[in-house]
C-alpha cells in the first residue's frame, strides 16, 4: 500500500512543475523525471520517464490555454515545430526504453548544462515580436522540431530545454512567445512519449493523476508571473538558472549511485 507522503510529494511536485511550465514554458518538464525519481520515489526510472511525460504533457496543456488567452503563443510557428517533433518523439521514446536507466539520468543531465549555457550566450540576441510562419523559417522549424523531439523522446520529457531555444533560433521571435508556443510542442512531444512508454507499462497512471492536478495549480500562478517578467529580460535567465541547478542536483545523484 502507498502512503500518503507518496501522493502529497506527487502533488506537490506537479505543483511545482506546472508553475515553471507557466513561468518558463517548456522548461518546467526538465524538473519532472528527477522530482519523479529523488522527491516522490518512483524506484524505476522507466516508469519516471513514461509517467512524468504523461504528466508533462497534460501540464502543458493547461499552461498553454493560460498563454493563448493572453495571445502569447504564436500557432503555425508551433504546429509546425510540433508536427516535425512528434517523428523525433516516436523514434527517440523506442531507442529510449532500451537503454540503461541510470545511464539516461546522468547523460540528460549533461545535456542539461550545455543547453543552459547556450540560452546564456545567446540572450541578448534581438528579437521579433511580429514574427510569422513563412518559406524562410519553416524548414528551420521543421529541422529543430525534429531533433528537439527525438532527445525529448530519447530522455521522457517534454523538451521544453531545446524547444526554446529551438524556436527562437529559427524564428527570433521574442522570450515570452516563446513560452507559450513551446507549449504547443511539449504537449505534443509528451503524448507521443508517454503512449510509446505506456504500450511496455512504464506509466504509473495514479501517479500522472496527481501530478497533473497539483500541475494545473501550479500553472496558473506562473503564467501570471510570466507576463510580469517578460519585459524585463529575467526569463531567459531565470530557464539557464533553473537548468543548472537541477543538473547539479542530478549529477551528484548519479555519483553517489556509482
Amino acid at each position: 500500500m502507498i502512503d500518503v507522503t507518496y501522493w502529497i510529494s506527487g502533488a506537490l511536485s506537479g505543483g511545482l512543475v506546472g508553475f515553471v511550465l507557466g513561468l518558463i514554458g517548456g522548461g518546467g518538464s526538465i524538473l519532472a523525471v528527477p522530482l519523479m525519481v529523488y522527491v516522490v520515489g518512483v524506484s524505476s526510472p522507466h516508469v519516471a520517464i513514461g509517467t512524468s511525460a504523461l504528466a508533462v504533457a497534460a501540464n502543458a496543456f493547461a499552461g498553454l490555454v493560460n498563454h493563448a488567452r493572453a495571445q502569447t503563443v504564436k500557432w503555425k510557428c508551433g504546429l509546425v515545430f510540433a508536427a516535425a517533433g512528434m517523428l523525433g518523439a516516436l523514434g527517440g521514446s523506442t531507442l529510449g526504453k532500451s537503454f540503461d536507466g541510470q545511464k539516461l539520468l546522468f547523460l540528460f543531465a549533461l545535456l542539461m548544462i550545455v543547453v543552459g549555457a547556450l540560452m546564456l550566450r545567446k540572450s541578448g540576441r534581438r528579437s521579433n515580436a511580429h514574427v510569422v510562419l513563412d518559406r524562410k523559417n519553416a524548414p528551420k522549424l521543421g529541422i529543430f522540431g525534429l531533433v528537439a523531439g527525438a532527445v525529448s523522446g530519447f530522455f521522457g520529457i517534454g523538451g521544453g530545454f531545446l524547444i526554446l531555444p529551438g524556436l527562437i533560433a529559427a524564428t527570433r521571435m521574442p522570450m515570452i512567445n516563446a513560452v507559450g508556443t513551446s507549449l504547443v510542442a511539449v504537449s505534443a512531444f509528451g503524448i507521443t512519449t508517454a503512449a510509446n512508454y505506456a504500450l511496455s507499462g512504464y506509466v504509473d497512471w495514479l501517479l500522472a493523476g496527481v501530478f497533473v492536478a497539483g500541475g494545473v495549480l501550479g500553472s496558473l500562478v506562473g503564467t501570471q508571473l510570466a507576463r510580469k517578467l517578460s519585459s524585463t529580460g529575467a526569463l531567459t535567465k531565470i530557464f539557464a538558472g533553473v537548468i543548472f541547478v537541477t543538473a547539479a542536483y542530478m549529477l551528484w545523484q548519479s555519483w553517489l549511485a556509482m
